[in-house]
């Protein structure tokens, strides 16, 4: 039997990676001649980097970057050689977890850290990038990734722009004659579920600027300087980018990549499921084993679980999730290709014990499944 093994991480409990070990344990305990084709999964958030480095056999590449603050700090990024494949989580460089609450400032922080990372991988010879949006405490327009990159954005009086937001106001150049040429011949793929523009009501200075820091007044001023970047790239690139869905994601570093990076924003899992070439490795499978830490109605929102039944419906084939939670209105997965949904588990516990245990849960939730299984076919072939 083939069995494919693509579940999302459990967050704070276990990495997709991990969950595929699980998975692969219990399953083996009970089918120890199955085919088990591991596919840890992600939807361009946290964990994307590990779970493609995983499934298609890459590595982790540490690089020293800036921060959003302009400190050093060492971030990793994933590359795959025989494709020439970088995967980069724009967090590992302008996270919002790496700059204390009190500290947070969007108007001075810079994404030229995530520049960085991509020239890294470039000079490692990376001709296509996975990029997901994602946890930034930035709200630059990706103006310092441009920076880092070669371009230069300057002021009235021809001086380079200071780095953050609110110097975005003072914008009234855009000049791309030393930005790195190896953009126009490299492939990006962004990985983001985020559909806001990047200016007004919804856009990034609205939506996500408070939780990075901005008072309502700070918003206001992050807005406008982001009208007037929008605003010189439209005069530059002819484009209207800022107002494309998703042109806010990560602070508008989405408009960068749209704009000048000629880049394809998609759903989160697609971007993963296609670059781990999830479709083809499902081929001829007997079951689909997914899941994360909790599954409700809420699932069908694009969430890992859902996208990779849509993977395996293209094929007929069964898919079973497996979560620490299965919340309210969790059934109607039932009409979207999912044979069960299985808790993990059993007893009453307590969260912080449920998390500690859930690699031990989640391996004794696939071998019980796996027996049923394994009964129902045995009836099967005594019919």
């Amino acid at each position: 039997m083939k069995f494919v093994l693509a579940p999302d991480s459990f967050k704070e409990s276990m990495t997709a990676p991990q969950a595929v070990a699980a998975m692969e344990r219990g399953l083996l305990s009970v089918f120890p001649d199955a085919e088990c084709v591991a596919a840890p999964m992600a939807d361009g958030g946290e964990g994307t980097t590990e779970a493609l480095v995983e499934a298609l056999g890459g590595e982790l590449v540490e690089v020293q970057v800036r921060d959003a603050l302009g400190r050093p700090v060492s971030a990793r990024y994933g590359y795959v050689a025989d494709e020439h494949l970088a995967i980069i989580e724009i967090a590992a460089a302008a996270g919002i977890d790496l700059i204390a609450p009190v500290d947070r400032d969007p108007r001075i922080a810079s994404s030229f850290g995530v520049g960085e990372m991509i020239r890294h991988a470039l000079d490692r010879g990376a001709t296509s990038f996975v990029v997901g949006l994602g946890g930034s405490v930035t709200n630059d327009g990706g103006a310092g990734m441009l920076q880092a990159l070669g371009a230069h954005l300057l002021d009235g009086d021809g001086r380079e722009l200071a780095v953050g937001g609110a110097a975005l106001a003072n914008l009234r150049g855009i000049h791309l004659t030393t930005f790195d040429p190896r953009i126009a011949g490299a492939t990006f793929h962004i990985a983001s579920d985020v559909t806001n523009p990047l200016l007004g009501e919804t856009g990034a200075s609205a939506v996500f600027g408070p939780q990075k820091g901005a008072d309502p007044q700070t918003v206001e001023l992050l807005d406008s300087a982001l009208a007037v970047y929008a605003a010189e790239i439209e005069q530059f690139t002819g484009l209207d980018a800022a107002s494309r869905p998703g042109a806010g994601a990560a602070g508008g570093l989405g408009v960068a990549f749209l704009a000048f990076f000629g880049a394809e924003m998609r759903r989160g899992i697609d971007v993963v499921m296609d670059a781990a070439r999830l479709t083809d490795r499902i081929a001829g499978a007997d079951f689909v084993f997914t899941g994360e830490g909790s599954i409700d109605s809420q699932t069908l929102n694009g969430k890992t679980p859902l996208g990779v039944a849509e993977a395996a419906a293209v094929h007929g084939v069964p898919v079973i999730a497996f979560a620490g939670r299965i919340g309210s209105g969790a059934e109607v997965l039932y009409d979207h290709g999912f044979l069960a949904l299985v808790p993990i588990v059993r007893e009453v516990t307590t969260l912080a014990e449920a998390l500690a245990n859930g690699a031990a849960n989640l391996e004794r939730a696939v071998a019980l499944t796996c027996r049923v299984l394994a009964l129902r076919s045995s009836r099967s072939q005594g019919e």
